[in-house]
């Protein structure tokens, strides 16, 4: 299975956070105030039916390598300038080909970051904090216990750093809801066979309850996909590959909402 791969690949990074910890060597979690990640998926442009998560991905499990040789900081000025509400920061390294450190690198515009990445260890969670992420992602798939997430989660909060709980089904997201969940990520694509349903996650929405944020993952692809979305009931969209896939993200995010009703 895929997500057993994908933990695989973070027992590394978590033994070497272990080994920081011991030595009295982890990283300082940042003080002051992060961009508000929340604020900025409730209050989209007055001209935007939903608010634009652009995301910054080299590569991934399904398509290989889909950019290469792209600044990182030139590409959260590519998406500021283009009008996205919040960046997406891949951070996985083995198959994402991502950094910790792009999330400091993308700062500067002052767009708020979410860092997307396999989280299941509250180590992992400090080293976040160390960086200048407003967000961070925790997956109900990956993390199969709402104790757990709940853990995470408020010890993310307790750094000034939001919560997006990703599901894929209602099971998913009876776990989110006992973790606490505030902000739910439905994923199109299933992490263990990469195979996408957007219907399904046009579906799910309508399970959404009063305070809760709803953002819409993957097959994000055209202007009409964003529209449906919006229309379902969604509040955020979050799209990488199609904005990332010919090199030209800015121009790519610019020309999706022209033409989003």
């Amino acid at each position: 299975m895929l997500l057993d791969n994908f933990k695989k690949a973070k027992e590394p990074e978590i033994r070497e956070l272990r080994r920081l910890e011991r030595a009295g060597l982890l990283p300082v979690p940042r003080q002051g105030r992060r961009p508000d990640f929340l604020q900025a998926l409730q209050a989209p442009p007055s001209d935007q039916s939903l608010a634009i998560i652009a995301e910054f991905k080299q590569a991934s499990p399904s398509r290989g390598i889909i950019a290469e040789g792209l600044s990182p900081e030139l590409v959260a000025e590519q998406y500021a300038h283009a009008g996205a509400s919040c960046i997406s920061v891949l951070t996985e390294e083995q198959f994402f080909k991502g950094e910790l450190g792009f999330l400091d690198r993308m700062a500067a515009p002052g767009v708020p970051l979410l860092r997307k990445d396999f989280i299941m260890d509250p180590l992992q969670v400090t080293a976040t904090a160390a960086t200048a992420a407003s967000a961070m992602l925790l997956i109900v798939r990956f993390t199969p216990d709402a104790g757990l997430l709940r853990t995470l989660r408020e010890q993310a909060e307790s750094f000034g750093i939001h919560a997006v709980v990703e599901i894929f089904d209602e099971a998913d997201l009876i776990l989110a809801r006992q973790s606490g969940a505030r902000i739910i990520q439905v994923n199109a694509r299933d992490l263990d066979t990469l195979k996408t349903d957007r219907q399904i996650c046009l579906d799910l929405v309508r399970f959404r309850q009063d305070g809760e944020i709803w953002i819409a993952a993957s097959a994000m692809e055209q202007p009409s996909h964003l529209t449906a979305a919006a229309q379902a009931g969604y509040h955020a969209a979050l799209i990488g590959t199609a904005l990332m896939q010919n090199g030209k993200p800015g121009d790519n995010l610019s020309s999706l909402i022209a033409n989003l009703h």
